[in-house]
């Protein structure tokens, strides 16, 4: 439902889009802003843990320090000397090793030659270390000076900052990527100088709008009235980026067509019930030419408030088509509707007036009047239906539209609208209408509701029209 109407929406959408940034891009008012992705968010939670693990690790006391330092340089002493002896020891150091003196150790290996002079360094306070760990087999445990432990700490300092420097370079040579590859990898333009909508900016892709319009079915004055509103809330619009210009167009859109479905008036249903209220039926009388299925919708509006408690009647005042009071019939004695009926050929006026005191005489709630469908060109039929009109005084007449038949449909309303007057319109068939151009335009060309959508073919298949559902419908 309403497929055309949505594309002729997008594309206006993406061609204003297209030709504002062609426009700054010649003016040299662009800069490409790439938008983060998921694994790009992936990536910066990463180095923003690492980050705070630096931080974390900056804030080691001095004694952990110096005990971490001494494992470390322990387990190296014992490698070198390849001490077999001791291997309990050294495992149960490696165990209580810090995160951070693994990446310490993984660091010095990979960085080799950034970290030459730390590693000289870090392999004298080994040898020393290696000195005194001899020593303590013979003396005794003896303390380390206070200058090698100072050493020591500025080295393991600078392995990590080593890390965080080549993860930072990582991070600095993807934000270095050519243009190209960020336009592929998905990117907005930002206007460096604020950029404002102007009527040539708008005047092509409007006019193109309107014709599009025009394709989906949609009456010429309801295009005009969309394309006005649209370029009244777009001109003078001011912008920062080219992924603002979908967003206003799509609001633009959405104001201007909001504005033509909605039209005021109350529906079926609360006239129902206002009747009811006052002991009295609501009588309604379905018009409409041949085919648009009338005589179905009876059917579908009969189920429709039977279900919400309400007793109808239906007049079969279909009396010149053959097959008609037949037709009916079966839909009455589906439903387990009473049908008011005369002979064929009889005065279709004395059967809607027999069914109104019936409904007045029972108690029942809802008169359905069938008529005749007639081309709005006939004026001995159009005669008739004032006639019906005029006996049987109905609270509402009943427009019955084919949806697929686009501005035929708009266009017989308007003829109806002007013979007797009508209240309201049904809809039928809206949803095999992918245009969508008669449902955008009946309700504003004749300033009446529009009350139903028939949405299939079983007897359930009606909605009760919703401006806010229809809206969404074309927006979705």
């Amino acid at each position: 439902m309403f497929d055309s109407l949505k594309k002729k929406f997008a594309d206006a959408s993406g061609k204003l889009r297209n030709k504002v940034e062609d426009e700054a891009k010649e003016a040299n008012n662009v800069e490409l802003i790439e938008e983060a992705s998921e694994e790009s968010f992936d990536e910066i939670d990463e180095f923003e843990e690492m980050e705070e693990f630096s931080d974390e690790d900056e804030e080691i006391s001095e004694e952990e320090l110096d005990e971490m330092l001494d494992a470390a340089l322990e387990e190296e002493s014992e490698e070198e000397l390849g001490d077999e002896s001791d291997e309990e020891v050294k495992d149960e150091d490696k165990k209580e090793k810090s995160g951070f003196l693994g990446f310490l150790k993984r660091d010095k290996k990979e960085d080799s030659e950034e970290l030459d002079e730390s590693e000289e360094e870090l392999e004298e306070a080994a040898e020393e270390g290696e000195e005194d760990s001899q020593l303590e087999t013979v003396e005794g445990s003896q303390e380390i000076p206070e200058e090698d432990e100072e050493e020591k700490e500025e080295e393991s300092k600078k392995s990590r900052r080593s890390l965080f420097r080549r993860k930072k370079k990582e991070a600095s040579d993807d934000e270095s990527e050519d243009e190209d590859k960020k336009e592929k990898s998905g990117g907005f333009l930002s206007f460096i100088k604020e950029k404002s909508i102007s009527e040539d900016d708008v005047e092509d892709i409007l006019f193109e709008l309107e014709l599009g319009l025009l394709e989906a079915d949609v009456a010429m004055d309801v295009s005009s009235v969309v394309v006005e509103s649209v370029k009244n809330d777009l001109v003078g619009q001011k912008i920062k980026r080219s992924s603002d210009i979908e967003e206003y167009t799509y609001k633009a859109l959405k104001n201007a067509v909001a504005k033509i479905i909605n039209i005021e008036g109350k529906s079926m249903t609360e006239l129902l019930e206002e009747k009811v209220a006052q002991g009295e039926p609501l009588v309604v009388m379905l018009v409409g030419i041949n085919g648009t299925g009338k005589t179905t919708t009876i059917g579908k509006l009969s189920n429709y408030y039977i279900k919400k408690g309400y007793t109808p009647v239906i007049a079969a005042s279909d009396t010149f088509r053959a097959g008609a009071i037949e037709q009916v019939q079966y839909h009455a004695d589906n439903l387990g509707v009473k049908l008011i009926k005369h002979e064929k050929g009889s005065d279709p006026a004395a059967v809607a007036f027999d069914a109104v005191q019936h409904a007045r005489a029972k108690g029942k709630e809802l008169v359905l009047i069938d008529t005749a469908g007639r081309m709005q060109t006939n004026t001995n039929l159009m005669d008739e239906m004032k006639k019906i009109r005029r006996v049987s005084k109905p609270d509402l007449v009943v427009f019955v539209g084919d949806a697929l038949t686009g501005n035929d449909a708009t266009e017989q309303a308007r003829k109806f609208n002007e013979a007797i007057d009508i209240d309201g319109v049904i809809l039928t068939k809206a949803d095999a209408d992918s245009k969508g151009g008669a449902a955008l335009s009946i309700g504003y060309i004749i300033k009446k509701p529009i009350l139903f959508l028939g949405m299939g073919q079983s007897y359930d298949d009606i909605k009760e029209y919703d401006a806010d559902w229809m809206l969404e419908q074309i927006f979705s």
